[in-house]
């Protein structure tokens, strides 16, 4: 038996013809290694099927299989390797979710403990100041030790107790936490400026807000501004469904100038008053599991991360897992640079002594000893590097039979349009379907492409996205195939209804979806003689196939949408490209190619 890259190749005789397996990704030396012939014939067979490659580029299994299949050999896909045993760690965070495990503990054993808090908002109306002034004026003593100036998150203190801020850069990351399965806020307090009122961020952040289900607290800002007007800003809340208490609603609205410094102990007894009423518990007595804030590389201490802890108590020289990564805990330092040998709930952290930088969002848990928390560390790095995604989560052909089942009672909708006028009637017309078993509740409508934002929201809320007259980011659409999120595209309205209606009641008949198989850019065009324009493109993902079909895109707008009618490689008619190369694309009945163009490369897959 060969070994080739330390994968097993079983070479058999079936019908004059070798078996060969072979593994999920291979260099071109390494497939002619395993068929025991040149690496000049393997790049030969590539490039008769218009792939040009060299030989230590790395080719996938479909196209080695090919390579071998037309070498005389029969091609058998490796099975991955299996993953080792391990004992099932106790309880997790990652896999038992939060609420459950507080659900689970002696009600004894529980104590109260301070909120965690997230400030979220429109660009420029004060989140950054309202921050910075809590720190200036509630956190007690100044900072000392010089371990960090800022850790992601801090402490202020009013009448004795203790709230705990995380300094995100706003609802993006707050969701984006969220959907790795970091629920982390118990209060979220939405600034709006007195002055500007209700703006696009501030509807996305209360969606996001409202996804998460955590109560929303308003601090009206900026109001020594000579502009503000606090009645206009508290009926544009209304009209998104914020009612004040003033104007009969259950949402508080706390006046503040952050740079003035008003309104500050108003807003945190405010704080302070919600949670109570939420009743905010923990389990100070056993073993840590929490959320890591942020990380970073520091160039003297090695890795860092500011982590918050949820439940338990984090301690110098804990074992502890945070995602995929292991160490024990060498120092422990608070909000203020301060060392620290305990940290209980709802207090953030900066420790040292992991093996790498965790990523935000990453949950963390203490492990009784090293090598456990090695080993589940390396099991969790093996099924990241094998690929390992997230199961297929809920999409419209499956809303009916989950709903008979009785594992859901509404369908959760992400909204985008190409203008606010078309949201309208769509929205309205949504929300009408359905009956008291199944409804359609839509968490969040905006205008503009889909982003990297709503699908992290989707991630995080289990919805689908459904754009009306609009695309896709790339970035988007690819994290939406790796984490299982359906996004569905429509240009006509009523087809759009149709459809969800149709889920609505089981009838949904199988569809077809755009799948992209790569991106160029154009760098050039050029003119053939009885040919016409053609685009000089560079590959920047994916591959581009011949024949099929193309869309170019244009700021963000699609001009063309056809089919592919040449692709060459210098002067060489070629089946595909990949990603790396340069190459001549010609459409058909489409020439006005500019600089900058994006030509995508998809074809129809059904679905359902």
């Amino acid at each position: 038996m060969n070994r080739i890259a330390g994968k097993g190749v079983n070479m058999e005789t079936k019908e004059g013809r070798k078996v060969v397996t072979i593994p999920d990704l291979i260099t071109v030396r390494q497939l002619a290694e395993l068929l025991g012939v040149s690496p000049i014939e393997v790049i030969k067979e590539l490039i008769a099927d218009g792939i040009m490659a060299n030989i230590n580029q790395t080719i996938d299994y479909d196209t080695a299989a090919v390579v071998a299949s037309d070498m005389g050999f029969e091609p058998r896909e490796e099975a991955p390797p299996p993953l080792p045993e391990v004992e099932a760690p106790p309880a997790p965070l990652t896999e038992v979710p939060l609420r459950e495990i507080y659900a689970q503990e002696a009600p004894e054993d529980l104590e109260p403990r301070p909120p965690v808090v997230t400030v979220m908002g429109h660009v420029d109306h004060g989140k950054t100041t309202l921050l910075d002034a809590i720190r200036e004026t509630n956190v007690v003593a100044s900072e000392v030790g010089g371990i960090t100036q800022h850790i992601g998150a801090y402490q202020a203190e009013k009448k004795g107790r203790k709230i705990t801020f995380i300094d995100t850069p706003g609802h993006e990351a707050f969701t984006a936490m969220r959907a790795r399965g970091a629920q982390v806020t118990d209060i979220a307090v939405l600034v709006v400026a007195a002055d500007d009122g209700v703006m696009p961020q501030t509807k996305e952040a209360i969606d996001h807000a409202r996804a998460a289900r955590v109560p929303m607290i308003v601090a009206l800002n900026k109001i020594d501004k000579k502009d503000a007007d606090q009645e206009r800003v508290k009926r544009q809340l209304a009209e998104v469904g914020l009612t004040v208490e003033e104007h009969g609603g259950e949402v508080i609205c706390v006046p503040v100038s952050a740079k003035e410094k008003e309104g500050l102990d108003a807003l945190l007894e405010m704080i302070l008053l919600v949670a109570d009423l939420s009743e905010l518990r923990a389990n100070p007595h056993r073993p840590a599991m929490g959320t890591a804030i942020e990380g970073k590389l520091d160039r003297s201490r090695g890795p860092m991360a500011t982590v918050l802890v949820q439940n338990g108590s984090l301690k110098v020289a804990d074992n502890l897992v945070v995602g995929s990564i292991y160490g024990r805990v060498r120092a422990m330092f608070d909000y203020q640079g301060k060392p620290v040998k305990k940290a209980t709930p709802s207090t953030p952290v900066a420790i040292l002594g992991l093996s790498d930088v965790p990523r935000a969002g990453d949950t963390f848990e203490v492990m009784p000893h090293e090598k456990r928390a090695k080993t589940l560390a390396q099991e969790r790095a093996e099924r990241e590097a094998a690929g390992e995604r997230r199961l297929p989560r809920l999409s419209l052909d499956e809303i009916y039979d989950q709903m008979q089942a009785g594992k859901v009672k509404e369908l959760l909708v992400i909204l985008k349009g190409d203008v606010q006028g078309s949201l309208e009637p769509v929205r309205n017309s949504l929300e009408r379907l359905g009956d008291e078993n199944l409804r359609v509740r839509i968490i969040h409508e905006g205008t503009g492409n889909i982003t990297e934002s709503d699908v992290n929201l989707a991630i995080a809320s289990e919805a689908i996205i459904i754009g009306f007259n609009v695309q896709a980011e790339p970035t988007a659409r690819s994290m939406a195939e790796m984490e299982g999120v359906e996004i569905r595209q429509y240009e006509v309205i009523y087809k759009l209804i149709e459809d969800v209606d149709k889920a609505l009641q089981g009838l949904l008949e199988p569809v077809y979806e755009d799948v992209v198989l790569g991106q160029a850019e154009v760098r050039a065009v050029f003119h053939i003689s009885r040919r016409g324009k053609v685009a000089g493109v560079y590959v920047e993902e994916g591959e581009i196939r011949r024949n099929a079909q193309a869309k170019v895109i244009r700021d963000g707008e699609v001009l063309y949408d056809g089919q592919i009618a040449s692709l060459k490689r210098f002067t060489e008619d070629v089946k595909e490209v990949a990603a790396g190369f340069e190459c001549g694309i010609g459409l058909d009945g489409f020439e006005d190619f500019e600089e900058g163009d994006i030509i995508e490369a998809y074809k129809k897959e059904r679905v359902g």
